[in-house]
């Protein structure tokens, strides 16, 4: 029997004090069987931080040609390409030939590091491409706030992040790599 996604019903109050962007967003947002809850949060930060009325999720992991999150103008172009991780030199350049801006959110410890130290150079040479990064112990205090129903109450103010459900507080700083 193939596993199949959980949903997550959430909603977001946004106050983003860099952009002026004050907003809710309520959604359901669907977690791949093989996505960890630190993932799927790591996605849900990434939203906040670019939270617009034309961005969307995408299949994500169900499909090798969409990123994360994108935001699409009304005749079609892409403007943002969100990727998670640490995706190729190969498909951020992908990314860029599709898509106006893209940004890549990385998130952890060792193996990110290593990501960024392998592609660095390749990485600082490209143009339009923004790399953030989420270091330990961070996502997977993030992931705590994980729930089949998630209440967030976000006040964002350039890379720092404040996140509350009413019963924890989490206060996150995103590394600028690029």
């Amino acid at each position: 029997m193939a596993l199949t996604a959980t949903l997550h019903k959430v909603r977001m109050n946004i106050s983003d004090l860099h952009r002026h962007y004050y907003q809710e967003h309520s959604m359901t947002v669907a977690r791949h069987p093989s996505e960890t809850e630190t993932r799927m949060m790591v996605r849900l930060l990434a939203f906040m931080r670019h939270a617009d009325e034309d961005l969307s999720f995408t299949k994500g992991l169900s499909t090798d040609d969409e990123p994360e999150l994108w935001q699409k103008s009304p005749d079609g172009r892409i403007l943002l390409w969100v990727e998670l991780g640490e995706p190729s030199v190969k498909r951020i350049k992908q990314a860029l030939s599709r898509a106006e801006q893209v940004v890549v959110y990385s998130y952890g410890g060792r193996s990110a590091q290593e990501w960024w130290n392998k592609h660095q150079i390749e990485l600082t040479q490209l143009p339009r491409l923004q790399i953030y990064h989420l270091d330990d112990p961070q996502p997977a205090r993030l992931a705590e706030l994980c729930q089949r129903s998630i209440d967030l109450f976000a006040t964002l103010q350039e890379n720092e992040i404040q996140l509350t459900d009413g019963e924890h507080s989490l206060d996150l700083q995103l590394s600028q790599w690029r």
